[in-house]
C-alpha cells in the first residue's frame, strides 16, 4: 500500500552533477523512462512538513560537504534500483542519517544502503546487465554538497510516481564549526 512520505536526498556537486543529470537524461529518453534528479536518498519518513525544513536545516549545519566512495554500477528488480550506483556506507553519511532521523521526529525503518539510481524501469535481468557492464564512470569519489526533502509516496513503482515527486526545502551544507582543540592546532599553538 502506498502512503505518503518525505524523503531526504543528498545532492551531488557539480561536476559530478552534471555528469549524472546527463547520464539520466540520456537513458530515460533511451528507454523511456521518467527523468529524475541526481541523488542519494538519506532517509525515507514520515509526511511531516512541519519537520521537514528543520531536519534538513540542522543535518546540512551539522554535516558539511561528504565524500562517497563509489564502488560499483549495479542493477536489480527494485523499481528505483533498475541501474545504480553502489556507494561504500561511511561515518559521515551513517550520522547524517541519524541526524536528520532525529530531527525529523522519526522512527521509520529505512535502512541506508548508499546508493544513486541512473534508471528507473522495468527491464529484464540481461537487459540490466547489459547496460550496468556498458556504463563506464569517469571518477570513483563524488562529492556531496546539499541536502533536499522531496514529497513522494512510499514505494515509489512507477514512472508516475516519479512524475510526482516535488522538492518542499532544500538547504546547502556547510562546515561544521571548528571545535576548541581543532581552532588552537590550527592556530599553531598545539
Amino acid at each position: 500500500m502506498k502512503k505518503p512520505a518525505m524523503t531526504y536526498w543528498l545532492i551531488p556537486a557539480k561536476p559530478a552533477y552534471s555528469f549524472f543529470q546527463n547520464l539520466i537524461n540520456d537513458l530515460a529518453r533511451r528507454y523511456d523512462a521518467p527523468v529524475f534528479e541526481p541523488h542519494m536518498t538519506i532517509h525515507v519518513g514520515l509526511h511531516r512538513f512541519d519537520v521537514a525544513e528543520k531536519a534538513i536545516a540542522k543535518a546540512a549545519a551539522c554535516s558539511g560537504r561528504i565524500e562517497a566512495k563509489m564502488l560499483e554500477i549495479s542493477h536489480s528488480s527494485e523499481f528505483t534500483k533498475t541501474l545504480f550506483v553502489q556507494f561504500r556506507l561511511n561515518a559521515k553519511l551513517s550520522r547524517l542519517n541519524e541526524i536528520i532521523r532525529d530531527a525529523a521526529q522519526d522512527s521509520s525503518d529505512y535502512q541506508l544502503e548508499p546508493h544513486l539510481s541512473l534508471l528507473y524501469k522495468k527491464m529484464s535481468p540481461a537487459a540490466r546487465r547489459e547496460l550496468a557492464n556498458s556504463i563506464k564512470l569517469p571518477f570513483s569519489l563524488v562529492v556531496f554538497d546539499s541536502i533536499k526533502v522531496v514529497r513522494c509516496v512510499s514505494p515509489t513503482q512507477s514512472r508516475a510516481d516519479v512524475e510526482a515527486w516535488r522538492v518542499v526545502a532544500g538547504k546547502r551544507c556547510s562546515m561544521p564549526p571548528l571545535q576548541f582543540d581543532d581552532a588552537v592546532r590550527f592556530s599553531g599553538f598545539l
